[in-house]
């Protein structure tokens, strides 16, 4: 489906004191937030509006946040459709816009001024984190599973009060801008973190709608390195709960994954090198959190089989082990413990290997079963358990692995709904099997980008079935992207991330300080990969190598050679971390 520009169905007016919003789809009322007191009501004569006041269509309210001067609304000005689920549009965010309720900034400190342009730069930088998604309709914080077994009084509630708060990315803005007030929350977006692709698809000469979604939790969010494991709530770092979903003829499947970092108390802080060791926490108290985690996962999605595809040996391996036996201690017969050693067993890119792990978990595929609703909206068949899925970042390997059981279960469905033939494979199906293929590599990309901040690797296998030395390129290059990104640019987005989650809060009146790496620490690195792009392209370039020439990359090689020896020197004071909270994921 082609995504088109979409129109906001919400008026906002702007004056000097107070902004006022008015939905345009005939609903009573209209809210007005005053920006001297920050108070927000709701009222129904919309005459109380004064005319001749500028004004323009937005998709609703994103939330507020605090800074020194005064709060901040944060609107959505710019969406677009990209398809529909149910009935119902599905739109992309593509542009927001924060507005300060206090026109000026005079009534602050110099100081303080400067840190609002920090803490502003920090949520944008959250936002400018592709992708968002919302629905004005849809409620996508559910699966479609949970949906269909609500209660009819759930569905009359505002989009925010019926939500699955786990997925609703700007849930502390939201609730900094509604504060309870049930007819304020339908002015505002919940909205998901993640990745979505619909897509009206054919097989044969039947067509069908086919949608992905990813949504990412707001709990223990972070980055690659600053955050991992597992904290004292048991919630894990980069939860993701992936649907696929199928609409055929007015019926409609389901099936759902997860993925979440390995629900131990360890870290893996940036140090300059590569693969920082892995460090298990010996003083938490794992097996509480651990319960905490799968009484939660249990609850939600039934039984779990446990898919963990680290290294078997190294800090890895010690991982791995400290998990499994804590497994075996916790003892739910809902949970069933599978390693499989992904780089071991798919070695000198023998990934046809994959199968063994596919074949092992067949049984539970087939117990576990998948959401099949009729044309009437009847549950014909109900999902009883779900794969949870980690390696160590929970990114390349977990994907290939989720694009796998995802083209397993759509094989099923697609018999089942009488698409695919009955023995037959989507294989032969070259055009859907490219759309399939790329959706996937896509999800792994903006996942990845979201939590490591590159795209994924190994997406060359999930786009076409096998390694390539091109993906093996690719693969390395956003390798350094990653190094360099998660040790000189990710303190500064936990930051961001920390502050947009509400983790800290400009209550106390405390300095951001230099959220950001400045001065001679943040330029060094950049100068080092300048001198060294220089003096490769000295040996690259030249049609005849000259004693300028040669000047030319002797003079780059010392000034990487001088670079390299002063970051190796101070080593850790160049890793850009964290400032912001006193947090208890890692050590100090």
């Amino acid at each position: 489906m082609v995504p088109d520009q979409a129109l906001g169905n919400v008026l906002l007016y702007t004056a000097n004191d107070k902004f006022y919003l008015e939905l345009l789809d005939g609903v009573e009322g209209f809210v007005t937030i005053d920006r001297l007191t920050s108070e927000v009501r709701f009222g129904v004569d919309r005459s109380q509006i004064p005319v001749n006041l500028p004004r323009r269509n937005i998709f609703g309210v994103y939330g507020t946040f605090e800074t020194f001067a005064g709060p901040c609304l944060v609107v959505v000005t710019e969406a677009t459709k990209i398809g529909k689920i149910c009935g119902q549009s599905i739109l992309r965010i593509d542009a927001t816009e924060i507005i300060p309720y206090a026109r000026t900034n005079y009534h602050i400190s110099q100081r303080q001024a400067a840190d609002d342009a920090a803490l502003i730069s920090m949520v944008k930088n959250v936002l400018d984190t592709p992708h968002h998604y919302f629905s004005l309709n849809y409620d996508l914080t559910h699966s479609m599973q949970r949906l269909a077994f609500i209660a009819p009084e759930f569905r009359q509630m505002s989009m925010f009060e019926r939500a699955d708060d786990r997925f609703v990315w700007n849930y502390k803005l939201i609730e900094n801008f509604v504060r309870g007030d049930k007819e304020v929350a339908k002015y505002s977006l919940p909205v998901i973190h993640g990745f979505i692709s619909i897509k009206v698809c054919s097989v044969g000469r039947n067509s069908f709608n086919w949608a992905v979604i990813s949504r990412r939790s707001r709990y223990n969010a972070g980055t690659r390195f600053y955050t991992r494991g597992i904290n004292l709530d048991g919630h894990v770092a980069n939860f993701v709960e992936t649907e696929q979903i199928v609409e055929y003829d007015g019926q409609k499947t389901a099936f759902v994954q997860t993925r979440g970092s390995i629900p131990l108390f360890w870290n893996q802080l940036p140090n300059l090198k590569y693969k920082p060791s892995v460090v298990i926490d010996s003083f938490k108290e794992h097996i509480l959190a651990l319960t905490k985690h799968f009484e939660e996962q249990v609850l939600q999605y039934g039984q779990q089989v446990l898919l963990n595809l680290v290294d078997q040996k190294g800090s890895e391996g010690r991982l791995a082990s400290h998990y499994k036996t804590l497994i075996q201690t916790y003892n739910n017969d809902l949970l069933r413990y599978e390693a499989f050693d992904f780089h071991h067993e798919c070695r000198r890119m023998r990934w046809d290997r994959l199968s063994i792990l596919i074949d092992r978990i067949s049984q539970d595929f087939e117990n576990f079963g998948y959401l099949h609703l009729s044309s009437e909206g009847l549950v014909i068949r109900r999902q009883e358990g779900t794969f949870r899925t980690n390696c160590i970042d929970c990114l390349d390997r977990t994907n290939v692995v989720q694009s796998m059981l995802a083209h397993k279960n759509l094989e099923a469905v697609l018999e089942r709904l009488g698409i695919l033939s009955e023995g037959s494979n989507l294989v032969n199906h070259k055009n859907f099997e490219y759309s399939f293929k790329n959706v996937w590599a896509d999800n792994a990309d903006f996942i990845s980008c979201q939590y490591s901040g590159t795209g994924a690797l190994k997406t060359d296998y999930t786009r076409t079935g096998k390694r390539t030395k091109f993906g093996a390129l690719k693969d390395g290059y956003n390798s350094l992207l990653r190094y360099y990104k998660n040790n000189f640019a990710d303190g500064f987005r936990q930051d961001a991330i920390d502050f947009f989650h509400g983790h800290w809060t400009v209550d106390g009146g405390v300095p951001v300080l230099s959220t950001e790496v400045s001065g001679w620490k943040f330029y060094l690195p950049i100068f080092l990969l300048l001198s060294f792009g220089m003096w490769f392209s000295a040996i690259l370039l030249p049609d005849e190598y000259s004693t300028e020439v040669l000047l030319f990359m002797l003079f780059w090689a010392f000034a990487f050679m001088m670079c390299l020896k002063t970051i190796l020197r101070y080593g850790n004071e160049f890793v850009n971390k964290p400032r912001l909270v006193d947090r208890h994921r890692w050590p100090k």
